[in-house]
């Protein structure tokens, strides 16, 4: 990125002040990264626990396949799911508040007797599922904003900063070399004027 600049102290000074303005952010940028990297892993990590738990659960029922092609499903609905956000180094997450569930009337005498416990276990597995969900979306969204906060802190470190301090040195270059130009032709001045004296 090339910096656009005049060679003169106004332009010295401006660069300065935006020198600063990125000095001064980036260590806040880099915590911000670091921050923003161990919150991923601990989403990602919470994801795959969760992930884990929800096959090891249905593991639990895979010897009662028979039984749950007689239960009816429709009975236990989703009825509603709360989510609040958190915000967690400047970024907005989902958080799990509550999920609510809809359990429709059935004649518990025609039914098998187990039923209460298989609504019970389909809640519990839902659960996991949607609780699993709102963590890989709070890891991808945090992941989002890591990878914008690392491509921001390369701009700062590896392209503007050095853009800036090389253009502040080629003007500070440019106004000394000017500034000695200047001594040296009043003294090539004075020399002349003190020659013509001296002759006349």
């Amino acid at each position: 990125m090339a910096i656009k600049f005049q060679y003169n102290k106004t332009s010295q000074q401006a660069l300065a002040k935006q020198l600063q303005v990125r000095e001064r952010a980036l260590p806040t940028l880099k915590n911000k990264e670091s921050a923003l990297r161990m919150q991923v892993k601990n989403a990602k990590d919470k994801a795959t626990e969760l992930e884990e738990q929800l096959k090891k659960e249905m593991g639990l029922y895979d010897d009662m396949v028979r039984l749950w092609n007689e239960f009816d499903p429709s009975l236990a609905q989703i009825e509603d799911v709360e989510l609040t956000t958190k915000k967690i180094a400047g970024v907005q997450t989902p958080v799990l508040e509550k999920i609510h569930f809809a359990v429709r009337d059935y004649n518990m005498f025609e039914k098998p007797a187990w039923f209460p416990d298989g609504i019970a276990i389909l809640e519990k597995l839902v659960k996991l599922a949607i609780e699993k969900e709102v963590f890989e979306r709070k890891m991808e969204l945090l992941d989002f904003a890591r990878k914008k906060t690392t491509q921001k802190v390369n701009l700062y470190e590896k392209v503007q900063i050095p853009g800036f301090q090389d253009a502040i040195r080629k003007i500070k270059r440019f106004l000394e070399d000017e500034e000695n130009l200047s001594k040296a032709a009043q003294k090539i001045v004075k020399n002349r004027q003190q020659n013509v004296e001296v002759e006349s």
